[in-house]
């Protein structure tokens, strides 16, 4: 259950062993975990890293988390709320494309921010397991929600067959951001231009509904 040693950062050693609320002592865990996953895979976020950060068993890890899966899958949904929450979109802007533009930009810098930990998050072993995919499914329908809200914005009747369009732009943009990230042979605006500009492109090239 140890799993690999990793080293701890220093800001994440100095956690204190106090009294807290149930509540509050799993808060920190998931905290502590969403810390180390920012620098290395979750599958290398251990039990004994965090129990040795917090400053307790690893015993007591395992009365708030079943497994170190349980805890791991915690540590991915609470970083999807924070994704989420990060590129929410900005009403004020007016223009839906405005707020399009500005919720990719905070996608990218928030990806960019976390690489090691989303690249993993999508690509590695644990996207197989289906608590993971429940959460992956679970972003992905509220990132096409938003869309959906604003499509009559700009002109698009949500129907099925938009719906199916929404999706798999999201599909493109996670993709291509990893491409990116991996290999990037075109700037931050370029990409922006990229996946900003496919969804309208998208839509307008959805045939219209048989009568």
């Amino acid at each position: 259950m140890g799993g690999l040693a990793v080293s701890v950062p220093s800001s994440v050693r100095s956690a204190k062993r106090t009294r807290m609320s149930p509540e509050a002592r799993r808060d920190q865990f998931i905290g502590l975990g969403l810390t180390m996953v920012g620098d290395r895979p979750l599958e290398q976020v251990t039990i004994d890293a965090i129990a040795e950060a917090a400053g307790v068993s690893r015993a007591l890890l395992f009365h708030y988390f079943e497994s170190k899966q349980d805890f791991h899958v915690a540590i991915a949904r609470a970083q999807a709320t924070e994704m989420l929450a990060c590129t929410e979109p900005d009403p004020s802007l007016g223009d839906p494309l405005l707020m399009l533009s500005g919720s990719m930009s905070a996608f990218v810098d928030y990806v960019s921010d976390n690489r090691t930990a989303y690249t993993a998050f999508m690509r590695g072993s644990s996207s197989a397991d289906a608590a993971m995919r429940e959460i992956f499914d679970d972003t992905r329908a509220a990132m096409a929600a938003r869309v959906l809200a604003h499509a009559p914005e700009l002109g698009i009747a949500v129907t099925p067959v938009v719906e199916v369009t929404v999706y798999g732009w999201i599909s493109f943009v996670e993709e291509t951001t990893i491409s990116w990230l991996t290999d990037p042979v075109i700037t931050r605006e370029q990409l922006l231009a990229l996946i900003t500009a496919a969804l309208p492109a998208l839509a307008s090239a959805v045939p219209a509904t048989p009568t």
